[in-house]
């Protein structure tokens, strides 16, 4: 007979669509249980509670520190407006819970710093719900780097656009103002783009250099971004916030082969022009963040995305904010 998993209690602070997701994930995990929810929306928590039977008793809670109190949970998870963040998570650790929480995991260097030394006062977990890093394409290429088969990397060219602006400037949500996102589409769906390029390649930003667009918004939208890293290697981010389509591409040249991701696909060149698609078999298994979550509670799996892998991105961000303000090449902390 299988053993029986140690239940898993989580909370879940915020219960939009992007929460709501992660909740229908953690129902499908054996032995997890859902035991309250908080949002300053009763018709998000309704929405929540109608996800399955078993949240139709879930206790709610319009306020954060009263589910704190008030609940007993082993960990939470948090999906709220971007500056939120910071106080929920501290708060969330103070109060002895594992914590899990979406990008980004906070908006300023300087609470990135903040929430790391809460983590380590506290004994807790924290991880950011990066589901990149689950994701076998993005794995395989980490693991083919890395491990230095195909040389040196040269270059990186990456691409992200998504019909950002419409939605979000155009329909005045919460993303859109500066005080509730702490920054625009870099900051938001870009956040991924910039952590799994360092995540893959375990390059380290020295300088950048940004042009940035607001288009007339409050946040930034469109952003060109140009990255010398230590080793010498270059990146090239390309955040395009205003398109009709969401399009992901990402390419990096070494000096013995070329790795391409073109959805879930991922093209390998191994030192001519002939390529390769490689096969599913070959690049492992994906999970989500939220099973991985789990299964480092138990005990069972590593971390695959600590609080100091955001760091390094909030700190690029930061430096490219400046750079677009100021003209000039920025150096990136760290």
């Amino acid at each position: 007979m299988a053993k029986r998993e140690k239940t898993v209690s989580v909370a879940m602070i915020g219960c939009g669509g992007n929460a709501r997701h992660h909740m229908r994930c953690l129902l499908n995990i054996p032995g997890v249980k859902i035991v309250g929810i908080c949002d300053t929306s009763e018709d998000a928590m309704a929405a929540a509670r109608a996800l399955d039977p078993v949240m139709a008793e879930v206790p709610s809670f319009r306020a954060h520190k009263k589910m704190l109190a008030k609940v007993a949970s082993d960990a939470v998870e948090i999906s709220t407006p971007h500056t939120l963040h910071t106080g929920q998570i501290l708060d969330s650790l103070a109060a002895g819970r594992h914590v899990m929480c979406e990008k980004p995991l906070v908006c300023k260097v300087a609470d990135a710093k903040k929430v790391i030394k809460a983590r380590d006062k506290s004994g807790q977990i924290l991880m950011t719900a990066y589901q990149r890093h689950f994701l076998a394409p993005y794995r395989y290429c980490r693991e083919t780097i890395q491990s230095g088969r195909l040389g040196k990397l040269n270059f990186v060219s990456c691409l992200q656009s998504q019909n950002w602006y419409r939605g979000q400037v155009g329909g005045k949500t919460w993303r859109s103002q500066i005080k509730y996102s702490g920054g625009g589409q870099l900051n938001d769906s870009g956040s991924h783009l910039l952590d799994i390029l360092m995540w893959m390649t375990g390059e380290q930003p020295k300088a950048v250099f940004a042009f940035i667009d607001n288009l007339g918004a409050e946040i930034d939208i469109l952003t060109a971004l140009t990255c010398r890293c230590r080793s010498g290697a270059l990146l090239s981010f390309s955040v395009v916030g205003h398109s009709v389509n969401w399009l992901e591409d990402i390419t990096m040249w070494c000096e013995e082969g070329t790795l391409a991701i073109r959805g879930s696909e991922v093209r390998e060149w191994a030192g001519g022009e002939e390529s390769r698609v490689v096969p599913a078999e070959e690049m492992g298994r994906s999970w989500s963040p939220d099973e991985s979550f789990i299964a480092v509670i138990r005990g069972k799996e590593e971390i695959q995305t600590p609080p100091e892998e955001f760091l390094k991105v909030i700190q690029l961000t930061e430096a490219a904010w400046k750079s677009g303000d100021s003209g000039q090449p920025v150096k990136v902390k760290g």
